[in-house]
């Protein structure tokens, strides 16, 4: 029980730790997922304010662009606008000197007003922005009646009415004939006018009025005004000399609408820009001088550009704006927004990636606690199975073992078979109980191999022995062969190994009714080149007159019967048996292939493809007529790919079935041999060396597998198909004086088919040349080999005179044992089982031994006492571990000590630790007192518990126990654990 407590108190404590690990993990991922989502909130900001920068960056280039293009266009139309001035003021700067010269400098004058219109209307397209040009004459007060009278006309204001009187007047006297109706108008009438011919004839220079609306077209204009001198000035002339010499005024309208329009219109087909043109003389009130007076377009941008018409006194500048708004910046924001998409995106790929590493670590924390929850639930797995176990061997230990002793009492023949079947039961509910923990311990990946030396013929002897009662019952043929190149011992898992023959030879006798079971075992590296080959002819009589014959019967298999798997035919058998000269490397591995057929009811096609699924069958009927859990087969195949090897069958419905598995092995070298303490195996007698025997058999492959038995004995065999070759090849050899060959068999085996089928008078007929014969030799001994024989057929074959009969199926223990009988040579086999540790060898080991059995159970006590005192040993027993420590006080009498595991108040574990650390104490205070030369102190103790999980032989080891015996215990098992322990006294014949 506290074993129990313990382990339930670790799964706990392992429960809890993980728990706490789990709530930490759980806080680290929601931070790590909180910090992670932050930083991506802050990475979208950063990224938001970086595409914002960009799309104003790219929409002030953008601006800047339009602006540049802007100032461009504006400068331009400026520069166009002033050279079209200019190139005006020089045509009317002309005119002004060809009216001084030939008008002044001219007497008579050499140009009136019908010359002035000719030729100002034959140059007016080198005026095309000037509406017109006039000459108006500079007329002083005191010349005006002399004027007026001289011109035909009075001087009049700029509204049509006589010009009143002033100082100076400056009445029209040439026109252009598109203005001829300012005639006789005074241009010095208008205030403006006036100041502008001051300005005029003050500087030279050609000087403008403010815009105003033009007569006749009504566009805005500007007059241009420049002075007539009557005579040449220098350039430095003062302002009063300018007036002095003035003489006139020439001036000119321009259409400045017009002009703009022109300009604008020679551009067209670029971008649309809106330009006012402004006399700005008085900034605080431009004037308008060419467009809308509310412009409309972009209001953004706009530029002014500076204009020069010539005029010192008068300021003029051109405004241009865009007439469309500026288009939408597509440019900057597919970038902007192309930039924030792009970087979103790799920000969400490393928040991806973070989240996928805090994902993937969150899986492997949910994985490891899946994994300890798994362990856990294996742990408990494991308790539940050991814990079922136990309940169920302890009391099936006690039940089996009460069986055996009751068997051992006088019993009559009704009580002696109930006690017989419920023994049978029992064991096999405990086989039911193997397999379903074996196939636990699979699943768990708890079970292992172990890897000691085995003798291979000695186990399958011993599985035929196992099953060999069930095949005489269905009379079957149970045989075995075993290839000469098989080593004898092997190192492996003996016990596994014998667990998968068992399954498949078990199998096999349960769905078989006629025919035959044979297991063949050869090295995988002779039968795959063999495979392939085709068997050639028969093979030729050898030297030693061997004869392998034809088979006579339908099919050349064991009994006769079809088989499953041809690659198993005769053909490939004789061909494995008489190739055996090739040679392989003697390598440490060896590779075993082991195939049992059978020529039983097969496996449905449906059902072949989940006969090695656990509990599975054919179907429900199977489980009906024959019983079974559908386990074996499982395990056998993960056992044997433990091995190292694979499993896989070849069946056909009402023919048989062929499993065939691998297994990979080593061999078992002399030093290690040399090192057991006890034989593998019983050894065979060796008084048959150098005997003879004639094997009748019309059966080849049957004829084989007895050829085999017999040279395990060391017999030389000699195979016939009949008893008429016999009988001729026993003659030949009586007149031969050959040695070795020709010698007179032995001993004659004769099959029951072979002597049941032959001619009736053939067998006493030679039996009686035999008698007659004159040669003195001893007359062979007849054997009649049967499967099975009735108490009638038995009689038959002694009157025949056949000496004994073996029935089937065959093992060389057996054959010996009855070659001992017939030919009376060395003594009798022992009574009882054929395994070495039998009744007798246990009695010899155990007789006279001390033995304390601890276990609480005191019904297993008694089975447990009862096992070992038929066995000749002294028991004592006691029902706890703190009783086996009082007893256990050194020195103590016992020799061995059986202690169970599980108990209550302290158990096996701890009971045997402390037991080691009192013989520790004792055998260093032997040495500190110079009893050197005495033994040390180490008693044998060996677990004995139904818990096969727990008490395994790693943790008995790891207690400081020697070995291990799992409840119920049999003979065998009893026997494996003590040998190693105990020599083995000799026993008298008596």
């Amino acid at each position: 029980m506290s074993l129990k407590m313990k382990s339930h108190h670790a799964v706990a404590v392992i429960l809890n730790e993980r728990l706490a690990v789990k709530q930490r993990a759980n806080k680290l991922i929601l931070l790590t997922k909180g910090r992670l989502l932050t930083m991506l909130l802050l990475w979208i900001i950063l990224i938001a304010c970086l595409s914002f920068c960009i799309y104003n960056k790219m929409e002030a280039d953008n601006m800047v662009r339009r602006k540049e293009f802007l100032v461009s266009m504006c400068d331009q139309r400026a520069r166009m606008l002033q050279d079209q001035f200019s190139v005006s003021v020089n045509h009317v700067h002309a005119l002004t000197i060809l009216v001084s010269t030939f008008h002044f400098y001219k007497n008579p004058s050499a140009i009136d007003q019908e010359t002035f219109a000719q030729y100002t209307a034959s140059t007016a397209f080198e005026r095309p922005l000037m509406s017109g040009v006039a000459y108006a004459h500079r007329v002083m007060h005191s010349n005006r009646e002399n004027f007026e009278k001289q011109q035909g006309w009075i001087i009049k204001t700029m509204n049509r009415d006589p010009s009143p009187v002033k100082d100076e007047y400056a009445p029209v006297i040439f026109s252009q004939e598109t203005i001829s109706y300012i005639e006789s108008i005074d241009m010095m009438s208008g205030e403006e006018d006036r100041e502008n011919i001051f300005r005029a004839r003050a500087t030279g220079k050609a000087v403008f009025t403010s815009p105003f609306r033009l007569l006749g077209s009504h566009h805005l204009g500007v007059v241009l005004t420049f002075p007539v001198y009557n005579s040449k000035l220098p350039a430095d002339a003062t302002v009063e000399e300018r007036v002095k010499a003035t003489a006139g005024y020439l001036g000119g309208a321009f259409d400045v609408e017009s002009l703009v329009e022109n300009l604008l219109g020679q551009l067209a087909g670029k971008q649309a820009v809106v330009v006012n043109v402004y006399d700005v003389t008085n900034s605080s009130d431009p004037l308008i001088m060419y467009g809308p007076q509310y412009p409309d377009g972009d209001m953004s941008l706009l530029h002014i550009s500076m204009l020069d018409f010539g005029d010192p006194f008068r300021k003029h500048e051109m405004r241009c704006r865009y007439l469309q708004h500026p288009p939408t910046p597509w440019m900057a924001i597919n970038s902007s927004i192309g930039f924030f998409v792009i970087f979103l995106l790799v920000g969400y790929i490393f928040y991806g990636a973070g989240i996928h590493i805090v994902k993937i670590e969150e899986d492997f924390r949910k994985m490891q606690e899946l994994k300890v929850r798994a362990e856990a639930a294996d742990i408990a797995k494991s308790q539940f199975l050991a814990t079922v176990s136990h309940e169920i061997r302890t009391p099936m230990n006690g039940v089996l073992g009460m069986l055996a002793m009751l068997l051992d009492t006088d019993l009559d023949s009704n009580q002696r078979g109930y006690a017989q079947t419920a023994q049978a039961c029992g064991k096999a509910l405990i086989t039911l109980i193997n397999e379903v923990l074996d196939r636990a311990k699979i699943e768990a990946g708890k079970l292992e191999l172990d890897a000691v030396p085995f003798d291979l013929r000695s186990i399958l002897d011993d599985v035929l022995s196992l099953f060999s009662g069930k095949s005489r019952d269905k009379g079957i043929e149970l045989a075995v062969f075993v290839s000469d190149k098989v080593p004898e011992v092997l190192v492996g898992d003996p016990g596994r190994f014998r667990q998968v023959i068992t399954n498949l030879v078990g199998n096999s006798v349960k769905f078989t009714e006629r025919g035959h079971i044979f297991v063949q075992v050869h090295l995988a590296e002779n039968t795959n080149p063999l495979m392939d080959e085709k068997a050639g002819a028969c093979i030729k009589r050898t030297p030693d007159g061997l004869e392998v014959i034809s088979g006579g019967s339908q099919f050349n298999t064991l009994s006769g019967y079809e088989a499953a798997d041809d690659r198993n035919s005769w053909k490939k058998f004789k061909l494995l048996i008489s190739n055996e000269e090739l040679q392989f490397d003697n390598l440490d591995n060896v590779t075993l292939m082991v195939s049992v057929e059978d020529t039983g009811i097969g496996i449905p096609l449906p059902a072949q493809e989940q006969v090695f699924t656990p509990f599975m069958q054919a179907d429900s009927s199977t489980s009906r007529n024959y019983g079974g859990t559908g386990i074996g087969l499982s395990i056998s195949k993960c056992l044997v790919e433990l091995m190292g090897g694979q499993i896989k069958f070849i069946s056909r419905p009402h023919i048989g079935s062929t499993f065939t598995f691998t297994a990979a092995l080593q061999r078992c070298e002399r030093a290690a041999l040399n090192d057991l303490k006890r034989p593998l195996s019983e050894p065979l007698p060796t008084g048959f060396k150098g005997m003879k025997a004639i094997v009748v058999d019309g059966k080849p492959v049957r004829g084989i597998v007895t050829r085999y038995h017999l040279q395990r004995l060391g017999i030389l065999v000699e195979l016939t198909s009949s008893i008429k070759v016999a009988r001729s090849a026993v003659s030949k050899q009586n007149g031969c004086s050959r040695p070795g060959n020709g010698k007179q068999p032995d001993v004659v085996l004769i099959e029951k088919d072979s002597w049941m089928f032959t001619e009736d008078n053939a067998l006493p007929e030679w039996l009686l040349e035999l008698k007659q014969s004159g040669h003195k030799v001893e007359q062979p001994k007849m054997i009649l080999l049967a499967t099975s024989i009735t108490s009638a057929e038995s009689v038959k074959a002694k009157a025949a005179g056949f000496s004994d009969t073996i029935v089937k199926p065959l093992r060389a223990s057996m054959v010996a044992a009855c070659l001992q009988q017939v030919l009376g040579i060395g003594s009798r086999r022992r009574q009882g089982k054929e395994f070495p540790n039998g009744s007798a060898y246990l009695h010899s080991i155990l007789s006279g031994k001390n033995i304390l059995v601890v276990d609480d159970n005191r019904v297993n006590r008694i089975v447990a006492a009862g096992a070992l005192k038929k066995f000749g040993a002294k028991v004592e027993c006691t029902e706890s571990g703190k009783g086996a420590l009082a007893l256990l006080h050194l020195p103590h009498k016992f020799d061995a000590c059986f202690m169970d595991i599980q108990m209550p108040e302290m158990d096996g574990f701890e009971a045997t630790k402390l037991i080691r650390q009192m013989e520790k104490k004792a055998n260093e205070q032997m040495k500190n007192g110079g009893s050197a030369g005495k033994a040390e102190f180490h008693m044998p103790i060996l677990a004995m518990t139904a818990d096969v999980f727990q008490a395994t032989y790693q943790e008995c080891l790891k207690c400081g126990m020697d070995g291990y015996v799992s409840k119920p215990f049999e003979e065998e098992n009893l026997y494996q654990a003590v040998a190693k322990f105990f020599e083995n006294n000799p026993i008298s014949n008596s």
